[in-house]
C-alpha cells in the first residue's frame, strides 16, 4: 500500500484554513485531522509546517496540442508543466488536428492520454455547423462537455449558423462551453487596421481589433440563447468590464445555469504590456485595458465570475516572433498560474481561500467532477503544498512547457509549489517531475 502522511499543514478547504494532518493511502485521502500518527513504518512522512496544503488545481481550459500540433506541445510535456505548477487536473479543448468533432477522434485523444498524462484529464467534444448528430452521442459521465467556438479557430470549428447553434443549445443537457468573439466585428476591425498599416499592423492594436464590442456582441448572444433554451452555459476567458453585467452573484453556484471564467493573463496583464511583451501576450480574446482588468477582479471577488483558468495554448517562439498579423494567439500558462494567484494574494488582492474556491472547488462543482477539487476523506488525493515565502525566478531552464518560453520569464515569484500529488503519488517535488504518469480519466456525477 502507498501511504503518505502530510503533517502540520495549513489546510485550505471550503473557505477555512486550519492546521492539521492528511493521511493518504493508495490514491485516496483516508483521514483529515488535527493530528494523525503514521500507521506503518513504510509511510512517507512530509512535514509541511508553515506551508499551505491545497487541493490540486483544476484547469477547465487548456490546449495541449496533441494530436497534430505536437511541435508546440503534447499531452506528456504540458501535463508535466501542469503538475509542476500545482494543476492536477485539466480539461482539454477540441481544436487539435484533426478537430475532435467525432466520437471516434475524441476517444483517440483519451487513448493518447491514458499512458502519457501526469495529471488527470478530460477532453471536450467539439461542435461544428454540421455535426449535431455526433455531438448528441457524447457521454455525460465520461466527457467534460461540449465546446463551441463563436470566434474563429483551427479548422472547421467556427459555429456561426444561428439555427445550428439554437439546435445544439436546445438538444443537450450537457455543459456547453463557449469562446465568445464576434467574427464579423473582428474582420471589420482587421480590415480597418490593414488599410491604415498594411502588413505592419502593430500588436498594440490587438485589443482594438478583437475589441470589447466583439466580445460583448458574442457573449450577450450566447447568454440570451441559453436563457431562451434553458441550456447549461459556461463562458470561457471573459476579458471586458462590459461583459460582467451579463452574470449574477444573486444565487448559489450550484443553482447557476450560466457560469463564467476568467484567465490568469486577463487578471495580470493590460494593453500597456504589449509595448514590452509584444506577441508573447497575444491571446484571443485579447488582453484589454487596466479598467477591464480592475472590473474583472471585482467580478471575480464578488462571485459573478466563478472560475480561474489558464487557456494554456503554447506556440513556438519562432511562430510568436512573426509579424503581428501572422503570429498565432496563445501562450503557455499552466506552470505559473497557481503561483501567479498566490502573488496576487501577497499583494492583498485575493485570499488564499478564494484562490482555492475559484481554482479547485468551483471547477469541480461546475463540471460535476467526481471526488476531486476538495480535501475530504474518500476523495482522490490530488494535493499541492505551497510555500508562500520561497522566492524563485522564471528562467528558460526551469520552464517545463515544450515551447520553452513563458510570458513570466524574468519575473520572481515569492511563492513556490514544493510538492504535487496526483492520485496519491508524489509526482513533483521542488523543480523535479518524477517519471510517474499518475493521471486518470475524469468521471462526472451526471
Amino acid at each position: 500500500m502507498n501511504s503518505v502522511l502530510i503533517k502540520n499543514a495549513r489546510i485550505v478547504n471550503e473557505g477555512v484554513i486550519f492546521e492539521g494532518d492528511v493521511l493518504i493511502e493508495d490514491d485516496l485521502i483516508v483521514e483529515v485531522s488535527e493530528s494523525i500518527s503514521a500507521k506503518s513504518s513504510n509511510c512517507m512522512i512530509i512535514d509541511a509546517e508553515g506551508n499551505y496544503l491545497i487541493p490540486g488545481a483544476i484547469d477547465d481550459q487548456v490546449h495541449f496540442r496533441e494530436p497534430g500540433l505536437t511541435h508546440k506541445g503534447d499531452i506528456e510535456s504540458e501535463s508535466r508543466a501542469a503538475v509542476a505548477g500545482g494543476i492536477t487536473t485539466f480539461i482539454e479543448q477540441p481544436n487539435t488536428v484533426p478537430n475532435a468533432v467525432t466520437q471516434e477522434i475524441l476517444e483517440e485523444k483519451y487513448q493518447l492520454a491514458a499512458n502519457r498524462s501526469y495529471a488527470n484529464y478530460s477532453f471536450m467534444m467539439g461542435a461544428t455547423n454540421d455535426n449535431l448528430e455526433e455531438v448528441l452521442k457524447t457521454d455525460p459521465k465520461t466527457v467534460a462537455g461540449i465546446k463551441i467556438f463563436l470566434g474563429s479557430s483551427t479548422g472547421n470549428m467556427l459555429v456561426d449558423n444561428e439555427a445550428t447553434l439554437e439546435k445544439i443549445f436546445s438538444s443537450t443537457d450537457m455543459l456547453i462551453a463557449v469562446h465568445c468573439e464576434d467574427e464579423a466585428t473582428i474582420r471589420e476591425n482587421t480590415a480597418k487596421y490593414v488599410a491604415e498599416y498594411g502588413d505592419d499592423v502593430p500588436v498594440t492594436a490587438h485589443h482594438l481589433i478583437r475589441s470589447e464590442e466583439a466580445c460583448y456582441i458574442s457573449s450577450s448572444k450566447a447568454v440570451a440563447l441559453a436563457k431562451k433554451t434553458g441550456a447549461r452555459l459556461h463562458i470561457f476567458h471573459l476579458s471586458t468590464a462590459k461583459e460582467m453585467d451579463l452574470f449574477t452573484n444573486k444565487i448559489p453556484l450550484e443553482q447557476k445555469k450560466i457560469t463564467a471564467e476568467v484567465c490568469i493573463h486577463h487578471l495580470w496583464f493590460t494593453n500597456d504590456d504589449y509595448a514590452t511583451k509584444g506577441n508573447l501576450i497575444k491571446w484571443n480574446p485579447a488582453v484589454k485595458t487596466a479598467n477591464d482588468r480592475k472590473v474583472l477582479w471585482e467580478a471575480l471577488l464578488d462571485d459573478r465570475i466563478d472560475v480561474i483558468a489558464t487557456d494554456h495554448a503554447p506556440h513556438t517562439l519562432e511562430e510568436k516572433k512573426q509579424p503581428y498579423l501572422k503570429a498565432p494567439s496563445g501562450g503557455p500558462l499552466v506552470q505559473h498560474a497557481v503561483v501567479a494567484m498566490f502573488e496576487s494574494h501577497l499583494q492583498g488582492k485575493i485570499s488564499v481561500e478564494k484562490i482555492v474556491e475559484k481554482m479547485c472547488h468551483n471547477p469541480a462543482k461546475i463540471f460535476k467532477i467526481e471526488k476531486r477539487g476538495f480535501i475530504k476523506e474518500g476523495y482522490f488525493a490530488d494535493l499541492v503544498i505551497v510555500n508562500s515565502g520561497l522566492p524563485w525566478s522564471v528562467k528558460k531552464e526551469n520552464i517545463f512547457a515544450k515551447c520553452g518560453w513563458s510570458p513570466f520569464e524574468g519575473f520572481t515569484f515569492k511563492s513556490r509549489i514544493t510538492h504535487t500529488f496526483v492520485n496519491g503519488k508524489l509526482v513533483y517535488n521542488l523543480f523535479k517531475v518524477k517519471d510517474i504518469r499518475a493521471g486518470k480519466r475524469l468521471s462526472f456525477d451526471r
